[in-house]
């Protein structure tokens, strides 16, 4: 965060990615909605955007180029931003997504370090879309869970922080007490870094937890992304979990997200405002509480 004055912060980011769909345009769509999501994680408002494009371009088609790049294009139209320009290098393979610049309120400004005892966990959108894009790679993917997995992933996370600058939230706004994005890390690492920076603990219900439809099945037939076992093996000494050691839940909440929700620590009457607003204003996807935060030890995530 850079300070201009007592009423204007910036907020910088930068995020970019392999496809994981065929599609160029939506791969475009994805990658510029995730990019995006860094900073409404940060309570901001996108302003600027730049194109970060590695492409093969000796053996790759330009039109597949203008694809992805018109993707992405549409998702910062959609988030209010402008594209100002970007930069290309030669590259085996493809990658794209974006350096964006926002603006927040410096009172405002949201981080992954203040949780509190007492508060509940609200998660925004459903889990499972690594383990789906590998089940699609694969041809196991029903068109109903595919469509439900890009409608998921293209979604910006713009509603529910555009929902906290309502003047309904006037009153609830210091009650939101951190907030996090939902990526490469799954919900088990991204949960552990606002656990650990907030010194608290997390309690999570895996009844609660959104998913992707067809996201367990996926998993009970091994369609589990390389990241997920990466992000177990790394997050694995942090979670105290009563579910079987099989359990399919555990590798879904380990499972790393594209373009995923956010992750709201705040209380519990901000929470129902702010579900209610959003099923109000039509929020199409599937927000709920998944948990709640305790006291430590810090970093510490309880699965039931």
């Amino acid at each position: 965060m850079y300070l201009l004055n007592e009423e204007t912060a910036l907020i910088q980011t930068v995020d970019f990615f392999t496809p994981m769909v065929d599609d160029p345009f939506v791969f475009g769509q994805i990658a510029a909605a995730n990019a995006l999501s860094d900073v409404y994680a940060m309570g901001g408002q996108p302003l600027l955007c730049m194109n970060i494009l590695c492409c093969p371009t000796d053996s790759m088609d330009a039109s597949i180029l203008r694809q992805v790049l018109a993707g992405g294009l549409d998702k910062i139209k959609e988030a209010g931003a402008l594209l100002v320009g970007g930069h290309s290098v030669e590259d085996p393979e493809l990658k794209y997504g974006l350096a964006v610049t926002g603006t927040v309120m410096p009172q405002h400004l949201l981080s992954n370090a203040g949780a509190r005892p007492g508060d509940v966990l609200l998660l925004t959108k459903p889990l499972g879309s690594g383990i789906l894009a590998t089940a699609l790679k694969g041809g196991l993917l029903s068109g109903g869970a595919e469509k439900a997995m890009v409608e998921a992933m293209i979604g910006l996370n713009r509603m529910p922080v555009e929902l906290l600058a309502h003047e309904r939230f006037t009153a609830l706004r210091s009650e939101v007490h951190a907030c996090t994005d939902i990526t490469g890390f799954g919900l088990f690492g991204h949960g552990y870094e606002m656990a650990a920076a907030s010194g608290v603990s997390l309690h999570l219900e895996a009844a609660r937890l959104p998913l992707l439809p067809e996201s367990l099945e996926m998993a009970s037939m091994g369609m589990i992304p390389a990241g997920a076992y990466r992000n177990q093996e790394h997050y694995r000494a942090f979670l105290h979990s009563s579910l079987p050691e099989d359990a399919l839940e555990e590798l879904v909440a380990f499972d790393p997200q594209s373009s995923g929700g956010l992750l709201f620590s705040l209380n519990q009457t901000a929470a129902d405002a702010m579900l209610a607003g959003l099923q109000e204003l039509g929020y199409k996807f599937f927000a709920h509480i998944i948990g709640r935060v305790a006291e430590g030890p810090a970093g510490t995530i309880y699965f039931s």
